[in-house]
């Protein structure tokens, strides 16, 4: 464990190239240990662990998106001069933008690429989405339609005494989250998608490319809103493909500054 807010679950090389991963609403920072093992020694996964949940569950959820953003980039390590991309799934798509849009304005360099999934694009709101003020019975029921949480936690009263409040509180974040107008990203994005995301259309997946300067690619898996566990073979090579370009750019670049 670095400090409260990164964990890093399996070794990698030196000069790896960096993932900050961020997870989906409810979710936690061993979410992405698959991720982190099928990656190493390739590249280093940075999984974020947001207050409200194991080891972390007495601090308070935050309470929105913009403030997960400010408290996560100051925890997050020097690059010295690795390239650093980010991850985000769901609510962690969210996030991503966000601390993205931060590291560009507040360090001078921004990610070298974000991959976001199963989330529409910032500015598209829907209007008449409540899930976080729905009673507890009403709560687990959306939480069994996205089909991410493990079926024996959503019958087990104490696990859910547990979780509720940590999916209660991500959902209140996501649900009364504001796109700054204006807030594009230089970073080139990959926007990934499930054909049958009952949250998100392919179309609304495709709006991505508003926040962008950069190359923005949408890249459509068969699946729900947990595609990605099902495909995760080739979302694995996704990310390593294209981290080994950017990877090979950097090596580029510091042997030019010599």
């Amino acid at each position: 464990m670095d400090n409260l807010w990164v964990r890093r679950f399996r070794p990698a090389a030196p000069d790896a190239p960096r993932l900050v991963a961020l997870p989906h609403a409810g979710g936690s920072a061993p979410f992405y240990l698959p991720l982190a093992t099928a990656l190493s020694p390739d590249v280093e996964v940075l999984s974020i662990q947001y207050p409200g949940r194991q080891e972390r569950r007495r601090e308070p959820v935050p309470g929105s998106i913009s403030e997960l953003a400010d408290a996560i980039l100051p925890a997050l390590p020097p690059a010295d001069d690795r390239p650093v991309a980010i991850f985000g799934h769901s609510m962690g798509a969210l996030v991503a933008y966000e601390l993205g849009l931060r590291m560009e304005a507040q360090t001078g360099g921004g990610p070298v690429h974000l991959f976001v999934s199963g989330r529409r694009a910032p500015s598209l709101r829907r209007a008449g989405e409540q899930v976080h003020l729905l009673d507890d019975a009403g709560l687990i029921g959306e939480m069994r339609r996205m089909r991410g949480t493990d079926e024996r936690a959503l019958d087990d009263p104490e696990m859910l005494a547990v979780i509720l409040p940590a999916v209660r509180g991500d959902y209140r974040a996501v649900e009364t989250y504001q796109c700054a107008s204006g807030g594009r990203l230089r970073s080139p994005l990959t926007v990934l998608t499930g054909d049958a995301d009952p949250v998100t259309s392919t179309a609304d997946a495709a709006a991505w490319a508003r926040h962008t300067t950069g190359p923005c690619e949408l890249r459509t898996f068969p699946g729900g809103h947990f595609f990605l566990v099902d495909h995760a073979a080739a979302v694995v090579a996704l990310i390593r493909n294209t981290l080994a370009a950017h990877a090979t750019s950097s090596v580029r670049a510091r042997a030019a500054r010599r």
